[in-house]
């Protein structure tokens, strides 16, 4: 895990606001003292926020607290020769007193408070208010002197008020990474998510991060709050999320696609996971589009 290398402080503005367009998004596992509001324009792929591993895509827009560790990981897809993909997004970093000491501690700012408190476990922001935070970043970025911080309060107070978010991170969930375990972590990252459609042979994993078996299983949890094969299930079941989202393959062919070599097995592990089977998932998610 590390500190995020990229510069998130302005010389200018009191918080800075940034518009990605790369190739793919920076692929890196990361975290950094800063709040951060974000949203996906163009992309898709699997999204790490604390303990949560999900899939994403566009529409994604997230209000993460500071030091959460997270990585928006875009598909294989973004990273082979000659891909013409390409990822866009906006997002904004700013800290707690980004408009002096003390300010978010009047009474007036109560409901931000707990908007910052809130945000330590991540928010999942969902429904209308999705919508208006995605309208309201493409706004911020175009505007400057005192609008822009005006127009961030305005997005800040909009999502103290409302009820339209998910919690993403577990009750409880602390970062116990430390920064000098970052190498170490984006191997594991690296080597999953290129075999996650095979067998993941532990011995291998471990061996590539100088552990013993044991030792690297209980490492991980630690870390992670989850042991080693959860960890590799919810990044199966999250692809098989994306299948089921574009429609081109049948179930049998998704739970192959995604490494797993029995239906029951399958089956089992999405129920576990969404709450619900891919079917009854796949027509909610169809019928909620």
């Amino acid at each position: 895990m590390k500190l995020l290398k990229k510069s998130l402080e302005s010389q200018v503005y009191s918080f800075a606001v940034q518009e990605l367009r790369e190739t793919h998004f920076d692929s890196s596992w990361h975290f950094h003292p800063h709040y951060q509001l974000f949203t996906v324009f163009e992309g898709d792929g699997t999204r790490f926020i604390g303990d949560n591993i999900q899939h994403f895509e566009v529409g994604d827009t997230v209000f993460l607290g500071p030091n959460i560790p997270h990585l928006w990981r875009s598909d294989k897809a973004y990273f082979e020769q000659n891909s013409n993909l390409m990822t866009h997004g906006i997002v904004v970093y700013f800290t707690e007193d980004f408009l002096g000491n003390h300010f978010f501690d009047k009474s007036e700012m109560f409901r931000l408070k707990q908007l910052f408190q809130s945000s330590l476990r991540g928010l999942d922001i969902v429904g209308d208010m999705r919508e208006k935070i995605r309208n309201g970043l493409l706004a911020l970025n175009k505007l400057e002197g005192f609008d822009r911080v005006l127009k961030l309060l305005q997005l800040l107070h909009e999502l103290s008020q409302t009820s339209d978010y998910k919690y993403i991170s577990s009750i409880g969930y602390v970062n116990n990474y430390k920064i000098s375990e970052t190498e170490r972590m984006q191997k594991v990252h690296d080597y999953v998510m290129k075999h996650f459609k095979e067998e993941v042979r532990l011995s291998e994993l471990a061996s590539l991060v100088s552990m013993s078996d044991a030792a690297f299983c209980r490492y991980f949890k630690s870390r992670t709050n989850k042991s080693f094969f959860d960890f590799i299930a919810e990044i199966r079941i999250g692809h098989a999320c994306k299948l089921l989202h574009e429609g081109t393959l049948n179930v049998t062919q998704i739970a192959y696609e995604s490494g797993y070599n029995t239906m029951s097995n399958f089956n089992r592990q999405f129920k576990n996971i969404v709450g619900k089977s891919p079917l009854v998932y796949q027509k909610e998610y169809h019928h909620n589009k």
